[in-house]
């Protein structure tokens, strides 16, 4: 009687546990399902539904353009100011609230997470995609705004807004995805993260010039300028601006000598940019390494 070789089993895993981000893709249609489910939940019950993500940026450009630009006086300082705020605007916001959705999106998601086989990796990964979604509300008004002073799109904006773009959406991921693994067990991450969005507008040349910021530190250490510019918001925010609003003023030359200086960039964006992606996707494994670790234990937390 032949006897057939013995076949080791695989070793048993908890339901949605060990997969990673990989196993998110693999399950393409449970996360577009998500996302789905995310986007209708958020307007349920709402008259006007998606307009209010039309409605929210507007308002939130008017505070910074009446208290910043007329009230406090930035919009003689910087050309096209209006510009100037919706290109950083933009990406901060998408930045925002991809980092509270995907720091809170395992604890909000708890019911499934308890009941249902998916990799756990997919309600961070679902809620950044319900950002980018909510994003494009504020590139067409960021489009609108831009145009009306006389920038048109060429090929020459992709690069910077699609970098700036891919250094938010790493980071973001790359921080969320850690969090959310830690606020399951303290849900004081939440808080912490609440308080950090509160500043991040402020840490940023979307309300203010580089050249405001660079005239704040002179004569102090060199490093502390590049402090700030180690930021990646920073970064992200002046390619956005680079591709937006940079070519609404490039050409004029009827800007006064601290409007002109007003449009100085940080030196070597697109290479500083790059860098940052890639230490944004290092930190993306440490965070998948991490929350890989964390989420044996999450159904008994939650």
């Amino acid at each position: 009687m032949a006897t057939s070789d013995s076949v080791p089993a695989p070793s048993l895993r908890d339901p949605g546990y060990g997969g990673g981000l990989v196993d998110v893709f693999r399950h393409r249609h449970l996360l577009k399902l998500l996302v789905r489910k995310e986007i209708r939940v958020r307007y349920q019950g709402s008259v006007l539904g998606m307009g209010w993500s039309y409605i929210k940026p507007l308002a939130r450009f008017s505070v910074y353009f009446v208290i910043i630009g007329i009230i406090l006086g930035m919009n003689r300082a910087i050309p096209n100011f209006a510009v100037h705020i919706v290109a950083g605007m933009a990406l901060v916001h998408f930045f925002t609230e991809a980092f509270s959705s995907t720091t809170n999106s395992v604890w909000r998601n708890r019911s499934l997470v308890r009941k249902i086989f998916l990799p756990r990796e997919m309600f961070p990964v679902s809620a950044l995609l319900v950002s980018a979604v909510n994003l494009v509300p504020g590139l067409v008004i960021l489009a609108i705004v831009a145009g009306v002073t006389g920038w048109h799109p060429t090929w020459d904006v992709v690069p910077s807004f699609l970098l700036g773009f891919a250094i938010m959406a790493t980071w973001g991921m790359a921080l969320g995805l850690l969090l959310s693994g830690f606020n399951v067990y303290f849900r004081d991450f939440s808080k912490v993260v609440e308080v950090i969005i509160v500043l991040i507008p402020w840490s940023t040349p979307m309300i203010y010039s580089l050249d405001l910021v660079r005239n704040a530190f002179a004569g102090r250490p060199d490093w502390m300028i590049e402090l700030y510019l180690a930021n990646p918001l920073v970064e992200a925010v002046m390619l956005s601006q680079q591709a937006f609003w940079s070519p609404t003023v490039d050409q004029r030359d009827d800007l006064t000598a601290s409007e002109q200086a007003s449009l100085e960039m940080a030196p070597h964006l697109y290479e500083r940019g790059l860098i940052i992606v890639a230490i944004g996707l290092l930190l993306l494994w440490f965070a998948q390494k991490v929350f890989t670790r964390l989420e044996a234990s999450f159904a008994e937390q939650l």
